[in-house]
């Protein structure tokens, strides 16, 4: 185990004590998400440290670090609102019986994605939606800590609470961006958050704490807790979970839970990559989540998936290898279990000043000069997914952002068909293609033709085209049709072999007007490797 744990990390040093600072950062943000979704501290606690240890373990990314996350958690406050009204009666709890079954229903919904490699299809998301939700996730980030400056009735902190706080996150931003000036020997975040809180601490300053935050909510609470126990969900009501009104109530749910908490999960794998210049395995992560979510179901936790900003902290503070991940859970497990008078002392200033630092790294200034370079569709789907990403969620960003780009994808090559005329000695009017056909852009290769006034004999070249759909080979067969009824002779030349294909399985007939021509040479290079190889 120790040495799967060394080989998996670049540097065991660094992965310890970047997954202190991460453990110490996950405690406010587990108990706000709690707190969001309306469910027990610890639930949202137990849930961070189960998500954490089993996606740092068996998940496709080292280094990236999952836990509760507030995309999941807005969507699980509907769920918990709605499920006393769908409990059957003498049942405790309904919320959270409804939850976990929830969370078992999307962690094998996650694992299914992962088995059948779909964790692939991130490759397909465009690099300006990855920008688009990393600068709108660095926004909704930051507006976040916002909140912890005011009151529990929405106003401003009063002056004689405000300035204290902001000199604290001031003095934890100047600590975290001198010290990797001097030395990266130790976190930058972990230095910062232990000397805020030993001013704190020593000098009487009246300021909010992790504990002061926790109770906010629940005057009793505390970070005290033990180890989570296996429990069943609609435990002596099995025969309400597995009926249809339930799987027809808490599917819907499950099913966008798994798709945000992917989503977010592969972004994010795909960003550290990125940031490392390493690769993760997108199915094998999704496997971990899922796998994490099924425990959570079982053991009492709120369920998760993948962190940008723990990520951040991670990567940023030296975290590269499994261990970083499993410390920062075991970590947080520690401080239930033993250190949470500790962690409660903790000032908000200072875990707000290291996400005010995650914030200030994670965001893509460099977008600014994009948006002037790139393509204007470019910039607009940057703007879009950035946008969408603060005023909704992730999910809808994402999805929206890779319609968009989609779509102006298909414009853009759809304007790209030509068709250069030109005629041979025998009279034969030759179309030369270019560009793909496909269904954007069947309307303008329609037009590049004139069935009536063209001569007896007509050649499409197809040597710098594509057949790339259905809507291609249909386009194909209505003009062969209409010249064919206008009794002219039509052939199709320098077709590729995939595309000879696809026209002979749609339509058999076809290949009486398709020519295989060797005196490109190209083509001829091709057909003599071709040749050879076989």
């Amino acid at each position: 185990m120790v040495q799967w744990i060394k080989k998996s990390s670049g540097n065991l040093k660094d992965d310890a004590l970047s997954g202190i600072t991460v453990a110490l950062a996950l405690v406010p943000e587990a108990i706000a998400f709690a707190f969001i979704a309306k469910i027990d501290p610890m639930v949202g606690l137990y849930g961070a440290f189960m998500v954490g240890l089993i996606t740092a373990i068996f998940g496709g990314r080292p280094g990236m670090i999952s836990g509760a996350t507030g995309a999941l958690a807005v969507v699980m406050v509907d769920l918990i609102a709605e499920a006393p009204n769908h409990a059957p009666i003498g049942m405790e709890k309904p919320g959270l019986q409804y939850l976990f079954a929830t969370l078992i229903l999307m962690g094998i919904i996650q694992v299914v994605f992962g088995a059948i490699k779909l964790g692939k299809l991130v490759r397909l998301i465009p690099h300006p939606v990855m920008m688009g939700f990393v600068n709108g996730l660095a926004i909704v980030i930051c507006y976040a800590q916002f909140g912890m400056l005011k009151t529990e009735s929405g106003d401003w902190l009063p002056s004689s609470e405000m300035i204290p706080m902001l000199l604290l996150i001031a003095l934890t931003m100047i600590i975290m961006w001198l010290l990797p000036k001097l030395t990266k020997a130790i976190p930058a975040g972990l230095v910062a958050i232990v000397v805020v809180t030993s001013i704190v601490a020593f000098g009487g300053i009246e300021t909010d704490t992790v504990l002061s935050f926790l109770q906010s909510e629940d005057p009793t609470a505390t970070l005290k807790g033990v180890l989570p126990t296996f429990n069943v969900p609609f435990s002596g009501h099995f025969d309400t979970l597995f009926s249809w009104e339930t799987l027809w109530f808490i599917g819907p749910y499950a099913f966008i839970l798994a798709a945000v908490g992917l989503i977010e999960s592969l972004m994010t794998l795909q960003l550290v990559d990125e940031i490392t210049e390493t690769k993760g395995s997108g199915n094998r992560e999704s496997l971990g989540q899922g796998l994490a979510n099924i425990i959570n179901g079982f053991f009492g936790g709120m369920g998760g998936c993948a962190m940008i900003g723990q990520s951040m902290i991670n990567v940023t503070s030296g975290g590269r290898g499994r261990a970083s991940g499993i410390i920062a859970a075991l970590g947080l497990l520690s401080f239930i279990l033993w250190l949470s008078d500790l962690i409660e002392i903790i000032p908000i200033a200072a875990l707000v000043g290291v996400m005010f630092m995650v914030v200030i790294g994670t965001f893509a200034w460099k977008s600014f000069k994009t948006l002037v370079t790139v393509p204007k569709t470019d910039a607009f789907v940057i703007v879009l997914v950035t946008t969408i990403t603060v005023l909704e969620d992730l999910a809808v960003a994402v999805i929206s952002g890779i319609i968009v780009s989609a779509l102006m994808f298909a414009w853009e090559n759809a304007k790209r068909i030509r068709a250069r005329k030109s005629f041979k000695e025998d009279g034969t009017k030759v179309y030369e293609i270019w560009g793909p056909l496909f269904f954007g852009s069947i309307t303008a290769f329609n037009e590049k033709f004139d069935v009536h006034n063209d001569p007896h004999s007509i050649e499409i070249d197809f040597i710098e085209s594509k057949v790339s759909d259905h809507s291609g080979i249909e386009a194909l067969e209505v003009l062969i049709t209409k010249y064919q009824k206008a009794e002219k002779s039509i052939k199709l030349t320098h077709l590729s072999k995939d595309c000879k294909d696809i026209l002979l399985k749609a339509n058999p007939a076809l290949k009486e007007v398709i020519e295989d021509n060797i005196d490109d040479p190209r083509y001829f290079v091709l057909s003599e490797v071709n040749s050879v190889d076989s």
